[in-house]
């Protein structure tokens, strides 16, 4: 699906919508300033009007750069007050696995922030993943609150799409059981994410915290039958990763050693160590390509050479794994594609790009020493559970679904990898949500509709001055010889203070946090303060000036059209 899930609406930090408090309730309040001692209320300010102020909620371009569906500004006002737990349980919400995506994700939040204007965006992924952490210390577990509902659904696959709807399934009450050809679950995570990456215990226990929720694993089993499934189940959810190599067949003679980056770290995973030689060229520009580097690296390669047909402008990877290789010695050749692949060299042809940006070759050739290459030219997913189903459309290797995330069978779903999208976790684990609310809807014969959104939160309704200068923090690195030698985890976590920080930078764009300017500035006292972050505009005082709203620091309250 283009249109990913984003069921993060924008909610007030402070408990609830400024502005709808109070109702039609009377009560005593002083004049307005402006008004003379002893004027009555024959001049009340309000008629002079030709525009009132409200309050309102606005989306935050976190929330709605996220593909998972966080509302991630909510969870951040719990982490800013120190109500950790809170935060959690907001995110689990929508997302089962933080510890996971505070380390794998690409924080597509974190490149929409408006703080980035202002200084730095807001550490949105190192939160998460000190929250995700700090669960699996104190050993917070969500509960089923529900009854059951005497369902059964399949999910075929136990990466993030997979793991996130039999999450969210079992929350529903479905009994639920997960079928993997996998020795473990985890699907690509632990397949394809190498554990400097993401260790291997913090995935195990996110995955064990679903297991507990009474979710049943079944691994080492294809399934490739899906009339049969349909039998046994109510509902079958298919999300099978993307854990085939695409081979475009470059030329190779009988002695050159070429493998493909999934099975070498696959086989990494599974302790099968691949022997690959002292001069390594990985062939590629994704995050496999990099992340196949710089295994070789861990493995003992002196030299691992990433050869790439455009620029680094161009390069799919995600910038910091780019910059993580390169502090490990792994070498770019940027505008070159491999010819041929020989024993102990491959020959390799300089590209430029055209007028349009698309590499063309030169003609140009050049040897480069190589006892293994490791194409990484990306993956697809391995679709033969579909071969002659009736109403289920394979197209250019995806699976065609709806907006229920349906295929053209009934009861079927799919999501993550196998359908057109983009291919990462978060995405995946938004489909995976997405897919267990339309199946629960399904399966009680109702339609589930989400919630309208509401208008974004632009960085021009904000008066940024507001907020004071402070530093991202940065998480460190482990460094020195060890770093590429082992695979211990490269990118640490934020400490508590730093965690606390980080939260507090958050500007609640859109949303009121009870800054009480309003109150103070309004030159009619024609604004009631119940609580902090409780308001209400008492119209017959306001003469419209739209002080508040210039003066309001997240943008929280809006000038529109006198009712006539």
């Amino acid at each position: 699906m283009t249109d990913q899930p984003t069921d993060g609406q924008s909610t007030n930090p402070s408990g609830g919508k400024a502005g709808d408090r109070g109702g039609s309730t009377k009560t005593t309040l002083p004049f307005a300033v402006s008004l003379p001692v002893g004027s009555s209320l024959a001049n009340e300010t309000g008629s002079w009007r030709t525009e009132r102020p409200v309050y309102v909620d606005l989306l935050p371009p976190c929330n709605k750069a996220c593909p998972a569906g966080e509302n991630i500004q909510l969870w951040l006002s719990h982490a800013e007050d120190g109500r950790y737990e809170d935060a959690w349980r907001e995110i689990m919400r929508n997302n089962p696995l933080p510890a996971v995506m505070g380390r794998v994700c690409y924080h597509s939040c974190q490149t929409a922030c408006n703080r980035a204007e202002v200084d730095e965006a807001v550490g949105i992924n190192a939160i998460e993943r000190f929250l995700g952490d700090k669960a699996i210390e104190e050993g917070w577990a969500p509960t089923v609150a529900v009854a059951p509902s005497g369902k059964k659904v399949l999910v075929v696959g136990s990466g993030p799409s997979g793991l996130s709807a039999a999450y969210h399934l079992a929350l529903g009450g479905h009994a639920v059981t997960v079928r993997d050809l996998g020795d473990e679950p985890g699907g690509m995570m632990r397949y394809g994410i190498p554990s400097y990456r993401l260790p291997r215990n913090i995935l195990d226990a996110e995955i064990n915290r679903i297991r507990d929720l009474g979710v049943t694993f079944e691994q080492g089993v294809r399934v490739d039958d899906l009339d049969a499934a349909l039998e046994e189940f109510d509902a079958v959810f298919t999300a099978v990763g993307a854990g085939l190599a695409r081979n475009i067949g470059v030329p190779a003679g009988e002695a050159a050693h070429v493998l493909d980056a999934v099975d070498v770290l696959r086989d990494v995973e599974k302790q099968q160590t691949p022997l690959l030689g002292r001069r390594v060229v990985v062939y590629g520009g994704g995050n496999t390509a990099i992340d196949a580097a710089r295994t070789a690296r861990r493995l003992g390669a002196e030299e691992s050479v990433i050869v790439y047909r455009r620029t680094r402008g161009q390069m799919p990877a995600h910038e910091s794994e780019v910059m993580e290789a390169e502090e490990e010695g792994i070498t770019m050749r940027w505008l070159s594609t491999v010819g041929h692949v020989d024993e102990g060299a491959i020959t390799i042809e300089k590209m430029v790009l055209d007028d349009d940006g698309f590499p063309q070759p030169t003609g140009e050739y050049e040897q480069l020493a190589a006892d293994s290459v490791i194409m990484a030219l990306g993956q697809e997913s391995d679709l033969t559970l579909f071969d002659g189903v009736d109403g289920i459309v394979v197209e250019r290797g995806v699976v065609a679904v709806d907006d229920h995330m349906m295929t053209g069978r009934p009861g079927v779903f799919a999501g993550g990898d196998m359908v057109p999208s983009d291919k990462n976790v978060t995405v995946a684990i938004g489909h995976g949500k997405k897919a267990a609310r339309h199946i629960d809807a399904w399966l009680s014969g109702t339609d589930h509709r989400p919630p309208a959104k509401h208008g974004d939160a632009t960085l021009d309704r904000m008066e940024t001055w507001y907020y004071s200068d402070a530093p991202h923090q940065v998480r460190a690195k482990l460094e020195g010889a060890r770093r590429a030698s082992t695979f211990d985890e490269v990118v640490q976590g934020l400490d508590e203070d730093s965690a606390l920080f980080e939260a507090r930078r958050c500007m609640s764009c859109g949303n009121c946090f009870g800054c009480d300017n309003c109150f103070g500035v309004c030159p009619d006292n024609a604004v009631i303060k119940f609580e902090p972050g409780r308001y209400e505009f008492k119209y017959d005082y306001c003469k419209g000036c739209g002080v508040c709203a210039e003066e309001c620091p997240c943008g929280a309250i809006s000038m529109v059209p006198e009712e006539i």
